[in-house]
């Protein structure tokens, strides 16, 4: 509603703490499903420990440094006792994994470790009871070791990365200070229920989404918006479960609690985003499950070759080194772990990632198109401007707000509040609105009203005295409303919708990374040309409907532009829904915006910035682990399987273990990197 219509009308079910089973530890990496990072760890100590007897009693080891290995009656048994117990206990994760891909027919790197693991053990077997002059127990037992090793690692990266999710749930305290009729008790926060009464003291967080009824604070909300500043709250205002009432107490009514919260939306968004499968996820599947038959080919191809070269022990040897260099472990980890860290990393900038293509495409985007009210503006007009007859602007200014002053309009609130920054508001009398027109009211013994050009038409007054300035306010499009005393008009005032600060920085932002910007609102033209020069946007669709929005989007598209629209989230769910990307700003309550693949938690629009840098850093991430893990592949095959023995370079398969497994890492590290992408303005940043 417009500054000068306003003067037209001037007159349950038991909660259970979020976060504790909205995920799987391990979903989106199923080769590992039922495993925990603890249980590598216990098992891979287990086996170095019984590796490192099975080495020291080594006959190859021997020779390769120079010792010998005390000698008693059962020392031939130590390596086949100790390496069998490894197989078993070991090697026991990697061969259900492995039986699991068989009865899935999924075939993946769990079955070929499972079959290095089992040739290994039963040419280890084999030569025990006679059958090869092969030493292998040794490098079954190393193989192992560093497999647990390798995965361990992975699991315990994937798990930090998701350690977001635990964070979140972390930031619920575990009791709240009901307000009873006899002071106050303390009780679990599973037991609050909506209408609940509680307090809130200073430090302390705020047990459930509500709204203050008594007292005002400086509430820190950062864990939702990814603002660091804290934010001036006061009775009426809603907050958020989590959030932190920095330096007083409040009393706030519980609205929510439970799943119903906005922190457990918060970390449903999370954690289905990591679980989303993306388009190059898909390609590291379709990868790894192409390496399956490669590796199985490749090794047939070895012994046959070897066995046709009359070198048993070596078709062996070989075929267990490619069985092993080709596990698709580094492939695996590629794209899982880059998305469990950006969306991590996204959740705690106030990012939240409802759908992993969507934060793909946001690099791909040629315009990004913003919703002006609430978006780029705040949608709560602001004085910006006041002329005076006789020249004393102040005087103008504090007489309007004092006849507003009993007003509940956002208005009549907007130029009581630019008021009250300058100084005292006199105290009116007889307040009256008069409908369509006006309001009025006595000050310091004068009749003073306040209107449209609606009151100024019906009294025919002159606005010649402020015509000039009225004249350039009305051509940005802003409200003007009159000042009438003693039949004459003596002052006149400006309200526009504020624009927030943010808004030209992420403009400016968005031109530097050659994205063009547009806008779309359905507010008059020149009051979006006006916003338009004011902020630098290169394009306007203006007096657009709401249901129409959609529609221009579709054109923007058709025109064969990629677009990111960025709205409210409200009336703009087509238009988000019909766009590229659709970005919802502002939804730090409300974050199940179905409409957003995108929805960022505050109102700042620099959000999208960093949305599109962390697209760029994470596709980038992805394409280099993805080149690594499989040239790695490509280049190690061939080695393994002995194509270079005649030049005397041979990959034993433990070297083959501890190659594929420093493979894992870099990828891991790789990965890791994301973390130190600068997603927000630094300084010296427009």
């Amino acid at each position: 509603m417009s500054a000068n219509a306003h003067h037209a009308d001037h007159t349950a079910t038991e909660p259970h703490r979020p976060g504790h089973d909205v995920h799987d530890a391990h979903a989106g990496h199923d080769k590992h499903e039922g495993h925990s990072p603890e249980m590598f760890r216990d098992r891979f100590w287990w086996s170095l420990v019984l590796t490192v007897p099975v080495v020291v009693f080594s006959e190859m080891v021997q020779e390769w440094f120079g010792y010998t290995a005390p000698s008693f009656p059962a020392s031939d048994w130590i390596a086949p006792v100790l390496g069998t117990a490894i197989f078993v206990y070991g090697g026991s994760p990697f061969l259900k994994g492995a039986i699991r891909e068989i009865r899935d027919r999924r075939p993946g790197m769990m079955l070929l470790i499972g079959m290095a693991i089992t040739v290994a053990f039963a040419a280890s077997a084999a030569t025990s009871l006679g059958w090869f002059d092969l030493e292998f127990w040794w490098e079954l037992a190393a193989l192992i070791t560093v497999m647990l090793l390798g995965h361990w690692m992975e699991m315990r990266s994937i798990g930090q990365a998701r350690g977001a999710l635990a964070a979140l749930a972390d930031l619920l305290p575990d009791d709240a200070e009901l307000v009873t009729d006899g002071g106050t008790e303390t009780v679990a926060v599973s037991e609050l229920a909506v209408d609940d009464v509680v307090l809130v003291r200073p430090g302390a967080r705020v047990p459930a989404d509500g709204e203050i009824v008594e007292g005002s604070a400086e509430i820190d909300e950062s864990m939702v918006t990814g603002e660091s500043r804290p934010v001036a709250k006061t009775a009426g205002d809603r907050v958020v479960a989590g959030t932190v009432a920095t330096d007083s107490a409040i009393r706030v009514r519980v609205k929510a609690v439970g799943d119903d919260t906005a922190l457990a939306g918060i970390q449903r968004l999370v954690a289905e985003a990591q679980q989303s499968r993306s388009r190059a996820q898909v390609l590291a599947d379709r990868a790894a499950a192409l390496l399956f038959y490669v590796a199985v080919g490749a090794a047939a191809a070895t012994v046959l070759t070897w066995l046709l070269m009359g070198e048993t022990d070596e078709a062996v040897v070989r075929s267990v080194a490619v069985l092993v260099i080709a596990c698709p472990h580094a492939l695996g980890l590629a794209i899982p772990l880059v998305v469990a860290i950006s969306t991590s990393l996204a959740a705690r900038q106030g990012i939240l990632v409802k759908d992993r293509l969507a934060l793909e495409r946001m690099r791909t985007v040629d315009v990004v198109l913003f919703d002006k009210t609430g978006t780029l503006t705040k949608g709560e007009h602001i004085v910006t401007g006041v002329v005076a007859v006789d020249g004393d602007e102040a005087r103008i200014l504090r007489l309007a707000a004092a006849v507003e002053s009993d007003s509940e309009h956002p208005v009549g609130r907007a130029i009581v509040g630019s008021a009250r920054e300058r100084g005292d508001i006199p105290v009116a009398s007889g307040f009256t609105s008069m409908g369509g027109r006006g309001v009025q009211a006595t000050v310091d013994g004068d009749q003073i009203a306040v209107g449209g050009p609606a009151l100024v038409s019906e009294r025919d007054l002159d606005t010649g005295p402020v015509e000039e300035a009225t004249s350039l306010w009305k051509e940005r499009g802003a409200a003007v409303l009159y000042l009438i005393a003693e039949g004459a008009v003596i002052g006149a005032l400006a309200l526009e919708d504020e624009v927030r600060p943010e808004s030209r920085q992420a403009v400016e932002q968005l031109h530097q990374l050659g994205i063009r910007v547009a806008m779309i609102t359905g507010d008059a033209r020149q009051v979006a040309d006006a916003v338009a020069a004011d902020l630098g946007i290169d394009e306007v669709l203006a007096e657009v409907l709401p249901e129409d929005k959609h529609s221009k989007v579709a054109e923007l598209q058709h025109r064969g532009d990629r677009v990111a629209m960025v709205g409210d989230g409200v009336n703009d769910a087509p238009a988000l829904a019909q766009a590229d990307v659709g970005i919802a700003i502002g939804a730090g309550t409300d974050v199940a915006i179905e409409s957003a693949g995108i929805v960022l938690a505050s109102d700042d629009p620099r959000g999208v910035v960093a949305t599109r840098r962390l697209s760029h850093a994470g596709h980038r991430k992805m394409i280099q682990n993805l080149a690594w893990a499989a040239g790695y592949n490509v280049l190690a095959i061939p080695v393994a399987a002995g194509a270079l023995a005649w030049a005397g370079v041979a990959l034993a398969p433990a070297a083959a273990a501890v190659l594929m497994s420093a493979s894992t890492v870099i990828v891991a590290l790789n990965a890791q990197l994301l973390r130190r992408v600068e997603l927000t303005p630094t300084a010296g940043e427009s």
